[in-house]
């Protein structure tokens, strides 16, 4: 699958797609607090689609590790006027990053054409909420919950084990009538998983083409980059760009990132030497 249409959109996933991360949320682990006003967060929307990404993210509940979970109300106070501020002054792909049924209806009707799950449609209601539109959804595997995720991971292999957990996700989505052309998958990078088990997906993200569907990469700025290089948040770019390119040449469709005008500028040199 190297295309997704919907609203009349078209995403070409034959080349690497940029997702410029938008957290309306005090808490986020990289931006937390820098985009709680409506203003400040249009004005990083739009400057985001400026350096070139091609679907804004759009996240009202923090996810890093040990963060506290949100109420529906409030999740729905922070991304709906944004979603909707972003579709009057563009048409690019929105998607919303939330796990709750509630959020991703009004998303839709907000003009919302993407649903990004860190839990894979396995709340209450997310399946159905999902079945009920035309809308792609991304389903992310983690192991455990934000709260608990990195306490202990432990895996037999974790790449045979993430793709079996995908491959159990999508017969789940098909049986609550989610085409499979609709579905794009995250292997949850730094979502239970340790430094090591990182590196070792990133390595073998090839293999997730077997499961024939479009993958998404999300690195930027993680720990898994701080761990490794001793690099404070703020000192992670150069770390984020290596494994957006290893992700890239690995296969994968859509590159989540912070840095949208450097990730977009590693791309186009990764693909003029191709």
């Amino acid at each position: 699958m190297t295309t997704i249409t919907v609203n009349n959109k078209t995403l070409d996933l034959s080349v690497p797609q940029v997702m410029g991360i938008l957290n309306v949320t005090p808490d986020s682990f990289s931006d937390g607090g820098h985009y709680t006003h409506i203003d400040a967060a249009l004005a990083q929307a739009q400057q985001m689609l400026a350096d070139g990404a091609t679907i804004l993210d759009i996240g009202g509940e923090s996810t890093r590790p040990g963060a506290e979970a949100v109420s529906e109300e409030v999740e729905l106070e922070r991304v709906i006027p944004l979603i909707q501020a972003i579709r009057q002054h563009s048409d690019c792909w929105i998607s919303v990053d939330t796990s709750k049924a509630a959020v991703m209806t009004a998303a839709i009707a907000a003009g919302a054409d993407l649903i990004n799950d860190v839990c894979a449609l396995q709340n209450q209601g997310c399946l159905e909420a999902v079945a009920a539109s035309h809308l792609p959804v991304c389903l992310m595997h983690m192991q455990g919950s934000p709260r608990t995720m990195q306490l202990n991971p432990e895996y037999g292999d974790v790449v045979v084990d993430v793709k079996a957990f995908f491959q159990s996700r999508i017969e789940a989505c098909i049986s609550a009538g989610i085409e499979r052309d609709r579905i794009i998958l995250d292997p949850g990078f730094g979502f239970g998983k340790t430094l090591e088990q990182n590196y070792q997906m990133l390595a073998r993200m090839t293999e997730f083409a077997d499961l024939e569907l479009p993958i998404l990469s999300g690195t930027s700025r993680k720990s898994m980059i701080g761990n490794l290089l001793n690099r404070n948040i703020d000192e992670r770019l150069a770390g984020s760009l290596a494994t957006a390119i290893i992700a890239a040449q690995n296969g994968a469709s859509i590159i989540r990132v912070h840095d949208v005008k450097e990730t977009v500028d590693a791309l186009a040199v990764l693909a003029a030497a191709q």
